[in-house]
C-alpha cells in the first residue's frame, strides 16, 4: 500500500509538464490520421482559450464580444465605501482642531476677563511676579 502525499503548486506542475512532454513525444512517434489531427487541433484552441481566459480574470481584464477589453473590479458602492474611513478620520481630526481653537480661545477669553475685573494698578502689569498672579485661582 502506497502513501500519497499532498502536492503542492511546483511540483504538480512539474508532473504536468512531464506528462505533457511524454504526450507530445508520442503523438510524435505516430502518424496521425487526419480526423484525430483535427481534434486534436480543436481541443488545444480550447484549451488555450481557457488558458486566456484564466490568466485575463486572474488580471482584472475581463474579454467583451469582439476582442474589446472592460476593467472589471468591485462594485461603486463598495469602492465609495472603502473612503468612508478616510472621510471619518478626517471629519474627526477637523472636530478635533475646531474643539482644540475653541477651548484655546475660552482660556484666552477667562484670562481677559479676570485681568479686566480685576482691580489693579498699571504698574502690576509690568512686575515680573505678574505671571504667577494670573496662575493663581480665581476669588
Amino acid at each position: 500500500m502506497t502513501t500519497q502525499r499532498p502536492i503542492d503548486d511546483a511540483h504538480g506542475a512539474a508532473l504536468e509538464a512531464r506528462f505533457a512532454r511524454r504526450v507530445a513525444a508520442a503523438l510524435d512517434e505516430r502518424e496521425l490520421g487526419h480526423d484525430i489531427g483535427q481534434r486534436l487541433r480543436v481541443a488545444r484552441d480550447q484549451a488555450l482559450m481557457r488558458a486566456r481566459h484564466a490568466r485575463s480574470s486572474a488580471t482584472g481584464v475581463l474579454q467583451v464580444g469582439g476582442g474589446g477589453a472592460a476593467l472589471s473590479g468591485p462594485p461603486w458602492w463598495l469602492r465609495l465605501a472603502s473612503l468612508a474611513p478616510l472621510i471619518l478620520l478626517s471629519a474627526g481630526l477637523l472636530l478635533i482642531d475646531r474643539l482644540n481653537t475653541h477651548e484655546e480661545m475660552v482660556a484666552a477669553a477667562d484670562i481677559d476677563a479676570v485681568l479686566l475685573a480685576d482691580e489693579l494698578p498699571p504698574s502690576a502689569y509690568s512686575d515680573p511676579g505678574f505671571g504667577e498672579f494670573l496662575k493663581l485661582p480665581n476669588p
